[in-house]
């Protein structure tokens, strides 16, 4: 039978009877709740983001607004936790969001690198303090979150990095640049990854994560860069 028992009972079509693997309720890994907000997630991207595309790229960015309806419709910070602020919901539920962005090929909207990369590290690594006053705000979209790694000389190769933080007093001095960051330009809060000890066993040991918000002295956003892709990041 090409049908395929569900957690609750309920049988799925497997996926080789489905004309589409992009057809809702197809795969086995996915549970009826899933698709539910498949659902309303690829209503969101048809809707929202696929019309307002080509002109989000000739400005080089998304629109502010396009990040709190994202916020109202719960499509920020899915897996993260309800204790921090979160959705609270499962990875699997992240993919979904991951999956309906690619199906209408709209690269604009940085939303997993915020929702699955950063603020995984604030609920995780931050203090009480900082979970409290970042993580809501980001679930609802008013808060933009990058991750600061790859540099003009070092990308991939994060050993490589120069940017330095010293400490000064109660203070941190970060010197360096970075370059190719996702929601870069539209950022609030960037993690900024530097080397804090140069004379650390291995550069991996020396590196740190610092929270920057912007508008902090001294944190100066450059030009939108013209280039080959991901024209609206």
């Amino acid at each position: 039978s090409p049908l395929q028992t569900e957690q609750h009972g309920t049988k799925r079509p497997e996926p080789s009877s489905a004309k589409s693997l992009t057809d809702i309720g197809t795969r086995r890994i996915f549970s009826s709740d899933h698709d539910i907000f498949r659902e309303s997630a690829r209503k969101f991207f048809q809707e929202e983001v696929l019309p307002f595309h080509t002109e989000w790229e000739k400005d080089g960015q998304v629109s502010r607004e396009l990040w709190e309806k994202a916020g109202q419709q719960g499509l920020l910070g899915v897996a993260i936790a309800e204790k921090h602020g979160g959705i609270g919901a499962d990875i699997l539920s992240s993919a979904v969001v991951w999956e309906e962005q690619m199906y209408v090929n709209c690269t604009g909207p940085g939303f997993s690198l915020h929702s699955d990369i950063v603020m995984p590290y604030i609920a995780n690594y931050g203090s009480e303090e900082q979970i409290k006053r970042f993580i809501p705000e980001m679930v609802a979209g008013k808060c933009i979150g990058a991750i600061a790694m790859t540099e003009p000389g070092a990308g991939s190769d994060l050993q490589g990095i120069r940017t330095y933080a010293k400490k000064d007093g109660n203070d941190w001095i970060l010197n360096g640049s970075k370059v190719f960051i996702t929601n870069g330009w539209m950022s609030d809060v960037v993690i900024v990854v530097a080397v804090t000890n140069r004379e650390a066993r291995s550069p991996a040991h020396g590196i740190s994560l610092f929270l920057v918000e912007n508008g902090t002295k001294g944190f100066v956003k450059g030009r939108k860069l013209n280039k080959i892709g991901l024209k609206a990041q």
